[in-house]
């Protein structure tokens, strides 16, 4: 399957920070503008199958890798060095905590990708951190 362009104006990057934060009016105005795969991301970073599914199964596999590989998935790091997707790589290296990697991101990246880069890192972080906390057993987000 032909991968999906990942090309956005910074506004539109702001407003997917903003909707994963839980902003429903930017998800919503995502949704309706052309970006509805910004939105399944969303719910793809929370863990929600059905939107890894759609991310896989409409041109989006790159996002998947990114999301996967801000995860830890050796396999998804690897596919985004090797397929040339190398920003994408950083972004989740960074959301892993590797601390260099936001150094890069400060050097090649724009401000907005450096905020979701936060955004997501921010999310997983309390994910991971309801996983470990025996008060909130099988509460992802």
């Amino acid at each position: 399957m032909k991968l999906q362009e990942l090309h956005y104006p910074s506004m539109v990057i702001l407003a997917w920070a903003k909707a994963l934060e839980g902003h429903q009016n930017l998800a919503e105005w995502l949704q309706h503008n052309g970006y509805p795969e910004l939105v399944v991301a969303c719910h793809a970073i929370k863990l929600q199958d059905g939107a890894r599914k759609w991310l896989m199964e409409n041109g989006y596999a790159h996002l998947m890798a990114f999301i996967q590989a801000a995860e830890g998935v050796k396999k998804a790091q690897i596919w985004l060095q090797e397929n040339g997707y190398e920003l994408l790589f950083q972004m989740a290296m960074a959301i892993e905590h590797e601390t260099e990697r936001w150094y890069w991101l400060r050097e090649n990246a724009s401000p907005e990708l450096i905020i979701l880069a936060k955004t997501i890192q921010q999310i997983k972080d309390q994910i991971e951190e309801n996983h470990n906390d025996m008060h909130s057993i099988n509460r992802d987000y």
